[in-house]
């Protein structure tokens, strides 16, 4: 299969899936054969946008046996892409209005949160302040239209209408998923948790809440955002991007870990661009097992954040950043942020879709161009 590239030929395989126009930092390959040699591991898979994290590698995919290692879905345990159907209309955009509507999403939502938690099945915690709140880094809220449609059949299957406006939301477990990551870390660092033991069914009963927490989190960004808009919305898509799966691998009981990477066995996914690019809605094919069930979620980034400031601003002020090339508007009042997440510090998107499109693991459905990117509003006192 093109763009399959064997990186080590001893067990556990190690996969690359890349052409040789996409250039993968070193750091990143480095991280990948060296979470290869984890005991348990089988498979370890490195996608289009993989580049470094925190020890381990943003962009792939590990399948174990025996022992899972929740430390390598890192602190943001259920970070996801939800895509909504909205009541907006693409021929009636009303941009300076939403532009001067849409705030408050940094605040405490003012609704009743202990009747979301219930209905969600959901343990109340000192963290649900911070529910329906979009967070930083690259999180967001953003308007979209539907660009184009590449596959006519597989838009309509998936009940798109190519004249409402959709809602992408990007955003996972916040303050949730970081105690749950420091409740392992602190005391067992990066060592794993054997299959069946106390540890692990602790572990995974609060991962589990965090999930149900994350998704209900992105249900009220989505609320909360359109409610600003005065039109009403629809989940169509939810993407989950770190997680841990106990799947059936090869007549074996196995966990699959994702780092930033999107579910390919699921359905149709959504690849997130920049705010300045198209994002992407594809649809997986063929049998995905060599890819560990898993595709790239997005760009993957180019720059190290802590570089993006000072590189940026011999190019840009920020008041330059907040319209894009494609005549989207950004919100975002944190100088920094806008920075660290200009479309220029990641990859191009078409090269990541290209990469999978040739790797014949997915079939593109459309593309979605960005109207209003929500990252942060600050409020003077």
């Amino acid at each position: 299969m093109k763009n399959f590239k064997p990186l080590q030929e001893t067990n556990p395989k190690v996969i690359l899936i890349s052409s040789d126009k996409n250039w993968i930092e070193g750091d990143a390959l480095q991280q990948l054969k060296k979470t290869a040699e984890f005991e348990g591991m089988l498979l370890a898979v490195g996608l289009p946008d993989i580049h470094p994290g925190k020890g381990n590698p943003v962009g792939s995919a590990f399948i174990t046996q025996g022992i899972f290692y929740p430390h390598l879905i890192g602190n943001d345990a259920g970070c996801a892409i939800s895509l909504f159907n909205t009541s907006l209309k693409k021929n009636k955009l009303k941009i300076d209005k939403w532009l001067k509507n849409l705030s408050g999403l940094e605040s405490q939502w003012d609704g009743n949160i202990s009747e979301l938690l219930e209905t969600a099945n959901i343990i109340p915690s000192v963290h649900d302040n911070s529910l329906g709140t979009i967070g930083g880094g690259n999180h967001f809220a953003e308007l979209q239209v539907i660009e184009n449609i590449y596959n006519q059949e597989l838009f309509d299957s998936i009940n798109l209408d190519k004249n409402q406006l959709m809602l992408l939301i990007h955003s996972g477990s916040r303050s949730v998923g970081e105690a749950l990551y420091r409740s392992h870390t602190d005391t067992l660092g990066a060592k794993g948790l054997l299959t069946g033991s106390e540890e692990a069914s602790q572990y995974l009963t609060k991962y589990n809440q965090a999930i149900k927490w994350a998704k209900l989190n992105r249900t009220l960004i989505a609320h909360r955002f359109i409610e600003c808009l005065n039109g009403d919305y629809e989940n169509i898509l939810d993407i989950c991007h770190n997680s841990i799966t106990e799947i059936d691998f090869d007549g074996k009981k196995c966990w699959l870990h994702r780092k930033g990477a999107a579910p390919s066995d699921s359905g149709a996914v959504v690849i997130a661009g920049t705010r300045g690019t198209f994002s992407y809605i594809v649809q997986p094919i063929g049998d995905q097992k060599e890819n560990a069930y898993s595709i790239a979620h997005g760009a993957g980034r180019k720059w190290k954040r802590n570089e993006c400031k000072s590189r940026m601003k011999e190019r840009y002020k920020s008041r330059d950043l907040i319209q894009t090339e494609l005549g989207g508007h950004v919100i975002c009042d944190d100088k920094d942020l806008l920075y660290e997440e200009a479309p220029e510090v990641y990859k191009k998107i078409e090269m990541i879709i290209d990469d999978l499109v040739e790797a014949q693991l997915i079939k593109v459905i459309a593309s979605l161009k960005p109207v209003i990117t929500y990252k942060k509003r600050i409020y003077d006192e």
